[in-house]
C-alpha cells in the first residue's frame, strides 16, 4: 500500500487496484456473515429470474400450441409464476437489506479508524492541509466508499445472474446460446476502455469537490474578515471559478457515462435481439419447426442476459469513483504525520515544574531555522517571559515544549529528564496552555469548562471564582447552564479568555503557558487575569508569551528574542537599565499608552 499512500492518485495499476480492494475487504470482515447471507439470496434471485421464463415457455409449447391448455392448468401455471415471483421480491428485500447494513457498518468503521489516525496527526499537516479538505476526506470521501459497496452487489448480481440464464440458455438451445456468447467480448472491450479512461475524470472530480469543500470551509470561518475588507465579491468570485471546475469535471464524467455505459449496453442487446429474430425468421422460412415458446424464452433472455452486464459496466463509474475515494482514505490511513511520540519507556508521572532548554535549534520545512541554539531556565514555582517581534521564535518554543512538533538539535528537559521521557497524556495534563484565541463549543458554561472531564459542578464554580469568570457567568439567563454558540459569537474576547484560563486552571497544571493571552481583551478583564496570575504564580510555573510588557514586569526571568535567538535576559529593572532592545520595546509602549 506504500506505492498509494506516497501520493495522491487519480489513476491506478491493475496491482494497486488489488492492493486497494484488499485493504477495503480487511475493514469487511467483521461483516462476512452478512455478505455471505446477501451473496446466497443473490443466487437464489438469479435462479429464479433464470427459471421462470422457461415456466412460460413450457406452457406456450407444451400446451398453448397443443391446443389442450385448460382452466385448472392455466390456473396452476399461473399460481405458480405468482408465489415464485412473491418469493423473488421478499428475497431480493432481504438481499439488499443485509448487503446495506454490512456496507453501512463496514464504512462506519473506517470513518472511525480515519478520524481516529487524524486526530493524531502533527500540527505540520494542519498547517498545509486545509481544513475543509480533511473534511471532505472524513465525509465525502467514505460516503462514496458506501456507495462503493454497492458496486459489488451489483457485480455479483448481474455475474450471477449472468451465468444462470447462460445455463437456461443452453439448456433450450445451444447454437442460438452462442450468438449471445460470441458479444460478451465487445462488453470486456468497452469495460477496458471505459476504465482507463474515467479513473483519470474521477479523480479529477474528486479533487475539484474538495477544492470546493475547502473554499466554504474557509470563507465561513473567516466570513468576519472577508465582510470587514469588501472582499465578498472577490470570494464570490474565487468560489464561482472553483465550483465551475467541479462542474465541468462533472459534465465530462457525465459525457463519459453516456457514451460508455448502459446506452453502448442496449445497443449491444438490440442487435442481439434482432440477429435472433433473424435466425428465427430464416428457420422458419426454411421450412424448420419453430415452438414459439422458444421465440417468447430467447427473446426474453436477451434482456435478462444483458442488462445486468449492462448494470456491471454502469457500477464501473461507482468504482472508479470508489478506488479514488478509498485511495485518498487510505492515504490519511497511512500517514506517518503523527504528532511527536515519547520514548518507548515513557513514563506518567508528577512534575514539580522546573523547565531547561538546551541548546534548542529548530527549523519546520528543514531549510530555514526558526530557533537557533536556544537555551533557557525556569524553576519550579517561577515566572519567565518571552518576549520579541512577530516571528522571533516565542510560540515555537511553546509548541515544541507541548510537543505539537518533535525537534533533533537540543533537548527539552522538565525537572532534569528528556520531556520524551514522559508520556503525551502525562504532560498534556500537567501543562495548561493558553492561547491568544479562545474557541467555545456548542454547549452550556458547565460543558466549556469541563471538556468531558471528570469535574463536578462546584469545581468548575469554584475555578472560575478563582479566574474572575465567575461573575459575568452568573449575569447569564440560565447561570452556567446558559448555552454558548460555536465559536462563543455571543460573547466578548475577554470573557472567552476568562473561560479560557479557567478550563485550564481546573486540571491544576505545573506548568501554565499563557500565550498572548492578554493581547485582545479590556483593561477590566485584563485586571481579571492579572489578579488570578498572581494567585496562580503560587501555585505552578508560569511561562508567559506577552505583549503587553506592563504585565510581565514582576516575572523572575525575561527573554529578549530576536531572530529565533535570546539576545537579552534579565528581571524588567536589570533590562530597562541595559537600555537594549527591551528598554527601546518598553519606551515605544510608553509612548503609546500601552505599558
Amino acid at each position: 500500500m506504500n506505492s498509494i499512500s506516497q501520493k495522491k492518485k487519480n489513476s491506478f495499476s491493475i496491482k494497486e487496484q488489488a492492493s486497494i480492494l484488499k485493504y477495503l475487504f480487511h475493514f469487511a470482515l467483521n461483516e462476512r456473515k452478512h455478505f455471505l447471507i446477501s451473496i446466497i439470496m443473490m443466487m437464489i434471485t438469479s435462479g429464479l429470474t433464470a427459471y421462470m421464463p422457461l415456466i412460460i415457455q413450457g406452457y406456450i409449447d407444451q400446451y398453448l400450441a397443443k391446443d389442450n391448455a385448460t382452466m385448472a392448468i392455466t390456473i396452476r401455471i399461473a399460481l405458480t409464476y405468482l408465489i415464485l415471483l412473491l418469493i423473488k421480491m421478499v428475497v431480493t428485500y432481504f438481499k439488499d437489506y443485509t448487503f446495506k447494513l454490512a456496507s453501512e457498518k463496514t464504512v462506519a468503521g473506517m470513518r472511525n479508524q480515519i478520524y481516529s489516525k487524524v486526530i493524531h496527526f502533527s500540527m505540520d499537516y494542519f498547517n498545509k492541509t486545509p481544513n475543509g479538505e480533511v473534511v471532505s476526506r472524513v465525509t465525502n470521501d467514505t460516503q462514496t466508499i458506501k456507495e462503493f459497496w454497492n458496486v459489488f452487489l451489483t457485480f455479483f448480481d448481474g455475474l450471477i445472474n449472468a451465468i444462470m440464464v447462460g445455463v437456461a440458455m443452453f439448456s433450450l438451445n445451444i447454437s442460438m446460446s452462442w450468438v449471445f456468447i460470441a458479444f460478451i467480448p465487445l462488453v470486456f472491450i468497452l469495460i477496458i476502455a471505459y476504465q482507463k479512461t474515467s479513473t483519470i475524470v474521477y479523480g479529477r472530480m474528486r479533487e475539484a469537490l474538495s477544492r470546493v469543500n475547502a473554499q466554504l470551509s474557509e470563507s465561513t470561518m473567516g466570513m468576519w474578515l472577508i465582510q470587514q475588507f469588501n472582499q465578498s465579491e472577490r470570494m464570490k468570485a474565487d468560489f464561482d471559478k472553483i465550483n465551475s471546475e467541479y462542474v465541468e469535471a462533472r459534465i465530462n464524467m457525465f459525457r463519459l457515462d453516456a457514451a460508455l455505459l448502459m446506452p453502448a449496453v442496449n445497443l449491444i442487446e438490440q442487435i442481439v435481439l434482432v440477429l435472433v429474430i433473424w435466425i428465427f425468421g430464416k428457420e422458419l422460412l426454411g421450412g424448420s419447426t419453430l415452438d414459439v415458446g422458444m421465440i417468447y424464452a430467447f427473446t426474453n433472455y436477451s434482456k435478462s442476459f444483458f442488462h445486468p452486464i449492462g448494470q456491471m459496466i454502469g457500477s464501473l463509474s461507482i468504482y472508479q469513483d470508489g478506488l479514488v475515494a478509498a485511495s485518498r482514505g487510505i492515504y490519511l490511513i497511512d500517514n506517518a504525520q503523527y504528532a511527536p511520540q515519547a520514548n518507548t519507556d515513557a513514563s506518567d508521572q508528577a512534575i514539580s515544574g522546573t523547565v531547561s532548554l538546551k541548546n534548542m535549534t529548530f527549523s519546520y520545512n528543514g531549510k530555514q531555522d526558526v530557533l537557533k541554539n536556544v537555551s533557557i531556565e525556569v524553576k519550579a514555582g517561577q515566572m519567565i517571559a518571552l518576549v520579541g517581534h512577530t516571528g522571533s521564535g516565542k510560540s515555537t518554543i511553546i509548541n515544541l515544549l507541548m510537543r505539537f512538533y518533535d525537534y533533533s538539535d537540543g533537548d527539552i528537559l522538565i525537572d532534569g529528564q528528556s520531556i520524551r521521557n514522559l508520556s503525551q497524556e502525562s504532560l498534556r495534563r500537567q501543562i495548561g496552555l493558553v492561547h491568544q484565541d479562545a474557541f467555545m463549543f456548542y454547549g452550556n458554561f458547565y460543558d466549556n469548562i469541563r471538556l468531558h472531564g471528570d469535574y463536578t459542578k462546584s469545581e468548575i464554580e469554584k475555578a472560575a471564582r478563582f479566574t474572575g469568570a465567575d461573575s459575568f457567568i452568573r449575569e447569564q439567563e440560565n447561570g452556567y447552564e446558559t448555552m454558548v454558540s460555536e465559536g462563543g459569537k455571543s460573547l466578548s474576547a475577554g470573557q472567552r479568555q476568562l473561560i479560557n484560563i479557567t478550563r485550564t486552571i481546573l486540571r491544576k497544571p505545573r506548568i501554565l503557558i499563557l500565550d498572548e493571552a492578554t493581547a485582545n481583551i479590556d483593561t477590566e478583564t485584563e485586571g481579571y487575569i492579572q489578579a488570578s496570575l498572581e494567585k496562580i504564580r503560587q501555585e505552578c510555573t508560569l511561562i508567559v508569551i506577552a505583549h503587553r510588557l506592563s504585565t510581565i514586569k514582576k516575572a523572575d526571568r525575561i527573554y529578549v528574542m530576536n531572530k529565533g535567538r535570546v539576545i537579552e535576559q534579565g528581571q524588567h529593572d536589570d533590562l530597562i537599565d541595559q537600555e537594549g532592545t527591551y528598554y527601546n520595546m518598553y519606551q515605544l509602549q510608553s509612548l503609546q499608552g500601552l505599558s
